[in-house]
């Protein structure tokens, strides 16, 4: 499958924000966001104004960066969203935010959504005491993720816990155990996304 394998501060710097897309780190003076906050690429200066669709397009791809998702994906999740009930801007970010590999981050069983990505796929976590090796597995209100009872799984997330410097949202519910274990209380809405969004620029964008 497609990843991107490039310097994940160049997103931060293009976005002109950080995405906390390398946990902690992001928060010390190592960050590359700190140090260069200038886009990345070899002319440091914006030429102009931005054009509608630029701005448009640069919601989208800030978006596609924080839940790390590729193009094809996140157009699965707008044609989902787009033929559910209600907003189609919010039901997008409620999506996104759902994501198994999201909820481990947000849980702080991972530093960062690319670490818990990898915990998730290396079969560290059970949903309702299932084991779920899918990042993109969607949760609902009601369920169990745990961290596996083994010594290698929680010396893991115990060592991210330690680390974590993020609260939880207020959509999920975290018992330190033992197990290590999260619930998910209700259905997460735009508020809860930690990076701020203007959903409707994304759905004007996708609905060309």
């Amino acid at each position: 499958m497609a990843r991107y394998n490039g310097a994940v501060c160049r997103k931060c710097r293009r976005e002109g924000m950080k995405l906390f897309l390398k946990g902690t780190r992001c928060d010390t003076p190592k960050c590359g966001f700190e140090r260069r906050e200038m886009p990345p690429g070899q002319q440091q200066f914006r030429r102009g104004k931005m054009t509608d669709y630029a701005i448009h397009l640069r919601e989208k791809q800030k978006v596609k960066n924080y839940y790390g998702v590729l193009e094809s994906q996140f157009r699965r999740y707008f044609g989902r969203a787009e033929r559910a009930k209600g907003n189609t801007g919010e039901v997008l970010m409620s999506l996104l935010e759902r994501r198994l590999d999201n909820v481990v981050a947000r849980l702080g069983f991972g530093l960062s959504r690319s670490q818990a990505r990898q915990i998730v796929a290396h079969g560290h976590i059970t949903v309702n005491n299932r084991r779920v090796d899918v990042p993109s597995f969607l949760t609902r209100p009601g369920d169990v993720i745990r961290v596996k009872d083994r010594p290698k799984s929680a010396g893991i997330v115990q060592a991210c816990l330690a680390e974590s410097r993020h609260d939880v949202p207020d959509f999920l519910a975290r018992v330190d155990g033992p197990p290590l274990e999260g619930h998910v209380v209700r259905f997460p809405e735009i508020a809860d996304v930690s990076v701020p969004v203007q959903a409707q620029l994304i759905v004007e964008l996708c609905s060309k």
